[in-house]
């Protein structure tokens, strides 16, 4: 298959760990330069400069900015900042890997305390614009700064947890509802320009994120029982399925939440 994305650029938004990492490094596999937004502590400086040097060894641009994606400033001074970086060439592949959200009840358990936590209102907010309404904002600025074109492959990563319940998971359920709707609107409205948006549904991965859900080790041993492949998603699984579908030629892969588990959702 012919290569379309050396000499191209990609943004990872959320790309220091889990599957914005390993997208980093496949993509970089490929030949496109990665930019990269991540929000961490100082004491991941050295992971972040390692993972910088891997994508660096692979003969291509890694620029990368640890600051708030999902800050309006922050994002229309990045957009500017991408510009100049890919001297106005646009980019070839933007990835939302934003997963900061609240993990709290909407309701107290019948037999805990009346007190107990439960989400406010300024959680779900945040829960909703950091994983859902702030990659239609990414969108719109890069449009509006000419960085999105013909060809451009735009990705959101989604769960199963848009249809299925677990413990503490309803503001992100409901942050990951909202982001597959923006997800096909944006489909139909950026077809004309020939740039595809779909949703990636892996299944469930180990990474540090899905470790913060509540029991989520009895979750994650259950699916893989139950996995025809006897083993869980990793993060490799998913960069390999969204390097595929970047190098498509066609934006007419587009509107969809594709499934990359295995046949997990079939089973567990």
């Amino acid at each position: 298959m012919k290569n379309r994305l050396r000499g191209t650029w990609s943004l990872i938004l959320g790309a220091s760990a889990g599957m914005g990492r390993s997208c980093a490094l496949e993509l970089a596999s490929a030949g496109t330069h990665i930019v990269g937004v991540h929000l961490d502590p100082a004491a991941r400086e050295d992971a972040v400069a390692d993972l910088t040097t891997q994508i660096a060894d692979r003969g291509v641009q890694a620029h990368f900015f640890n600051d708030n994606a999902a800050n309006p400033r922050v994002r229309e001074r990045l957009v500017e900042e991408i510009a100049k970086l890919t001297g106005g060439a646009g980019v070839r592949v933007m990835l939302h890997s934003l997963a900061f959200g609240s993990l709290s009840r909407f309701l107290p358990p019948v037999e805990g305390p009346p007190d107990a936590e439960v989400v406010t209102a300024r959680q779900m907010d945040m829960t909703m614009t950091v994983m859902a309404h702030s990659f239609v904002y990414w969108v719109q600025d890069l449009l509006r700064a000419g960085l999105l074109r013909d060809g451009a492959k735009v990705f959101a990563m989604t769960s199963a947890g848009t249809s299925r319940i677990a413990p503490n998971y309803g503001p992100v359920s409901a942050a990951k509802c909202a982001l597959e709707s923006h997800v096909r609107q944006l489909a139909v409205e950026a077809a004309p320009r020939g740039v595809s948006v779909n949703a990636i549904r892996a299944g469930i991965t180990l990474t540090d994120s899905f470790l913060r859900i509540p029991n989520s080790g009895e979750l994650s041993e259950r699916a893989r029982r139950a996995h025809p492949h006897g083993r869980l998603t990793t993060p490799q699984d998913v960069a390999e399925a969204v390097v595929l579908l970047a190098n498509a030629g066609s934006s007419w892969i587009t509107g969809n939440v594709i499934g990359v588990d295995g046949g997990e959702i079939l089973t567990v």
